[in-house]
């Protein structure tokens, strides 16, 4: 089978990470039979500095032409002045606009021979295996108004959470929808004794709780879930969350896992549905860590479990997702660590090795 792939490397080590998970990706086509089409292009700081823009009409339509975008991360030091009139991020908040990805999904899971890595207790990590499902289009990110402006008093700055019911409810099947196929638990998290979206997404997900008879839903204020995600965090199967929650919440569980390196996401246009495909994007969780950017030392695994990812969600390959991801517990078994996994009697890689480590293990 062929299929059409956008690859978008991004900034700092976006570019490094995301070689290696094309390597993997290409070792796949060559196991099973498959022809991934790759179309490279640039976004974020490169494009800013290339182009003036962070992203360019050409590489929107790239990537919304392509089966699935395979990207990288954006931004860094060089971009951070706040009153430049554009930024990095906005390429990547205008690429999920046009792709209308609003559900991205991150497994968070505790490999065994990597608990001692975690800053966690090993026995507060013994079976964690969830799902955090964080909407991606809707809330402060993109509410209008969103502005500064001054004041006879100073300077005031607002910005604007607004959802819609239609909005909150088909992120919310995402959650049932995934929840049904692992331990038919979904946590939703709100801020309901404060916000009225909050109240708003407590009723739709009562709602739609009846036509969901089989999975268990409780509601959870944000604060509460985060501070269960460090004491308890086993007791979580499917976290569901609006867009400002969810994305801190995921970085907080990146810490369960002992690092951001190993974390994945996909960020769907479609509710997941087995043998059904839908198109994505998909990136490791991480950012440019312009501090290791050219080292070759960051980890890749995060943007390889992407491509797993992208093969089950947007390709319809679950087999071959399901080879990468053993691969990738067969290389950490036997040893192998970047650095910000390595410990005491590990063997320490660098990014390429460990990318050429994973492509071996797929046999």
């Amino acid at each position: 089978m062929e299929f059409n792939i956008a690859v978008l490397g991004g900034d700092g080590i976006g570019p490094e990470v995301t070689a290696e998970g094309v390597k993997v990706l290409e070792a796949v086509g060559r196991a099973f039979g498959h022809h991934f089409s790759l179309d490279y292009g640039d976004v974020g700081g490169i494009s800013i500095d290339k182009h003036g823009a962070p992203l360019l009409p050409g590489v929107r339509d790239l990537a919304g032409a392509a089966d699935a975008v395979l990207f990288g991360a954006v931004g860094g030091p060089k971009w951070d002045d706040p009153a430049a009139p554009v930024h990095p991020e906005d390429g990547l908040l205008q690429l999920r606009s046009h792709l209308g990805v609003f559900a991205n999904i991150r497994p968070v899971k505790v490999y065994p021979k990597l608990v001692d890595s975690s800053v966690l207790k090993p026995h507060v990590l013994e079976g964690v295996d969830m799902v955090v499902v964080r909407e991606l289009t809707g809330g402060l990110y993109y509410g209008q108004p969103k502005e500064r402006f001054q004041t006879p008093q100073g300077w005031n700055g607002v910005d604007t959470m607004r959802y819609s019911e239609g909005e909150i409810e088909r992120v919310l099947r995402v959650g049932f929808e995934l929840a049904r196929g692992r331990r038919k638990k979904l946590a939703s998290v709100d801020k309901a004794n404060v916000l009225e979206c909050s109240r708003l997404w407590r009723q739709v997900a009562t709602r739609l709780a009846g036509e969901y008879s089989d999975v268990e839903l409780e509601h959870v204020l944000v604060d509460a879930c985060a501070m269960q995600l460090v004491q308890r965090p086993a007791r979580f199967d499917v976290i569901v969350a609006e867009n400002t929650f969810g994305d801190i919440l995921t970085d907080e569980a990146a810490v369960l896992a002992a690092s951001m390196g190993l974390l994945p996401s996909a960020s769907l246009s479609g509710v997941p549905v087995a043998g059904k495909r839908t198109q994505g994007f998909y990136e490791p969780i991480h950012g440019t860590a312009p501090d290791i950017a050219g080292k070759g030392i960051a980890n890749p695994i995060g943007s390889v479990l992407s491509v797993a990812l992208m093969l089950r969600y947007s390709l319809g390959l679950t087999e071959e997702a399901a080879s990468i991801e053993r691969a990738v517990e067969q290389v950490l078994d036997d040893g192998y660590r970047t650095p910000d996994i390595a410990a005491e009697g590990s063997v320490r890689v660098g990014t390429t090795e460990m990318g050429d480590r994973i492509v071996a293990a797929l046999g």
